[in-house]
């Protein structure tokens, strides 16, 4: 009979097993614009993909009080800017791009300069369609104001 309950329950588990499915989320091209004296805010860029649909619902970083996701659009020929709540969906397999001029993380009240060169530590919080949130740790390198956009280069897979 144990052998019997022992076969059950491990071909449940083995059918069970393709329906259970955690998003694979990867983060490249992680950057933060450097900032002069005095400034309190600047932002954090990347490309996020996954491959299963999720929400970036909140960032969370050391290096500043507040972090924030935030998109910047045109409206009534007026750029403006705003907070995205409850966040910024991303589709499997389709890259969502953190840039300038769009959707980005505003890190704000700074107590001090973000120098070229440094890294600043990011926890990205998502949450997929049944409620369950996970996180990504980035490392994203500061580059100087008048720094490009960084080459593609690939800051690891990172699986939830």
């Amino acid at each position: 009979m144990r052998a019997l309950l022992s076969s059950i329950a491990l071909t449940t588990l083995a059918l069970a097993s393709p329906l259970i499915s955690h998003a694979e989320v990867k983060v490249d091209d992680a950057w933060v614009r450097a900032t002069v004296p005095q400034q309190k805010s600047t932002g954090a860029f990347m490309r996020i993909t996954s491959t299963e649909p999720t929400t970036l619902v909140a960032v969370r970083t050391n290096a500043a009080p507040v972090s924030e996701v935030h998109e910047m659009k045109m409206e009534d020929n007026v750029m403006k800017m705003r907070k995205v709540e409850p966040g910024v969906a991303i589709q499997p397999g389709k890259p969502l791009e953190l840039k300038p001029g769009g959707y980005h993380v505003m890190l704000m009240d700074l107590p001090s300069a973000m120098t070229a060169g440094t890294h600043v530590p990011l926890t990205l919080v998502f949450k997929d369609a049944a409620g369950k949130e996970s996180t990504v740790d980035v490392h994203a390198m500061v580059r100087a104001l008048n720094a490009a956009a960084p080459a593609a280069m690939d800051h690891g897979k990172h699986k939830h």
